[in-house]
């Protein structure tokens, strides 16, 4: 009969599992790896979230640049700080609950195509109407108001002219309530080319200088129904962190004046004394330097660990120079 024999296994040590130590010893290691790995992976995002934060806002702020400066280059005459303040209570009042101070006040000329009827043909002509713009600077003054950030916001307003009949033809004329003169009858709707409520021209007739005139403006009787429409927000709502440029080419110019949100003769409120949206106005020949910083810390939730050394890196600035090239016409 046969006999089956087992060898006896050597007893050493590397043969055998791991111990306790030393798999706690493992995973202590793992643990703080993978702990120091997650840590860097959010430090990584919460760069990427704040450096996408300050490229938005700046990309924002330039587009909002850029529209102002397209509406400027058809400006006719722009007001300069003293001419807002001649005007400001002919503008639409500020509702209750938020601070709102007009920067950029100016006439430009708008064309209406295919508008007015050709005699003896089927083809219309386009037609030229004045319309007074207004870049507004607000801000929130109470905590209901969700809709917008925290920080500041420019907002656009516009009122324009009707279009004039040059026809006697009486399907192609309306009457609009409140001003004398015939309009042409909208497509969509009778009064589409009417003047909006509240506007009422300029009148070069008037004696005195253009300026002169300009300043003397005041609104139709009719009561305003167009309201501002936000242009870009997070804009940078600060006081006085920020001394604003010198306007160019300096701002003892007698042809330059400050037409910027900081001055005084526009509000005491804490809107009147930011320096994130201003503009300098050069009257005579009708252009302006524009200035607009936005706030890209504001998107950020819990910005308390941004390194203050860095903050003007989230706080972004765009500029620019428009000469209006819009011309009176009669």
């Amino acid at each position: 009969m046969s006999v089956i024999s087992f060898r006896t296994l050597p007893k050493n040590p590397s043969f055998y599992g791991f111990t306790i130590v030393e798999l706690l010893v493992g995973l202590t290691i793992s643990i703080i790896s993978i702990t120091l790995l997650f840590r860097l992976l959010i430090n990584v995002m919460e760069i990427n979230r704040q450096e996408q934060a300050k490229i938005t806002t700046e990309s924002e702020i330039q587009t909002a640049l850029d529209y102002i400066a397209n509406d400027l280059k058809q400006a006719i005459y722009i007001y300069d700080a003293q001419g807002i303040n001649a005007i400001r209570s002919q503008l639409p009042s500020t509702p209750t609950g938020i601070d709102r101070v007009p920067v950029l006040v100016f006439w430009r000329r708008e064309i209406i195509k295919n508008v007015l009827p050709v005699p003896g043909s089927l083809i219309k002509d386009d037609a030229f109407v004045y319309s007074l713009v207004v870049y507004y600077l607000i801000r929130d003054t109470t905590a209901s108001v969700s809709e917008w950030s925290k920080s500041a916001r420019i907002a656009r307003w516009k009122i324009r002219d009707g279009v004039l009949a040059n026809t006697r033809d009486f399907n192609q004329i309306v009457l609009c309530n409140g001003y004398t003169g015939r309009y042409i009858k909208g497509n969509f709707s009778s009064l589409e080319f009417c003047p909006e409520p509240g506007f009422a021209a300029f009148n070069l007739n008037n004696s005195g200088s253009l300026e002169q005139i300009m300043n003397g403006w005041r609104k139709h009787s009719a009561r305003y129904t167009n309201d501002p429409i936000v242009l870009v927000d997070y804009i940078d709502s600060r006081i006085n962190n920020i001394p604003p440029a010198v306007c160019p080419p300096n701002s003892t110019n007698p042809k330059i004046t400050w037409s910027r949100v900081t001055s005084s003769i526009f509000s005491h409120t804490n809107t009147g004394r930011m320096t994130s949206f201003y503009a300098c106005v050069d009257r005579l020949n009708t252009r302006a330097q524009v200035f607009i910083r936005g706030d890209a810390l504001a998107r950020i939730p819990n910005n308390l660990n941004i390194n203050n050394n860095h903050l003007s890196h989230y706080f972004p600035t765009v500029s620019t120079q428009v000469q209006g090239r819009g011309f009176f016409y009669k």
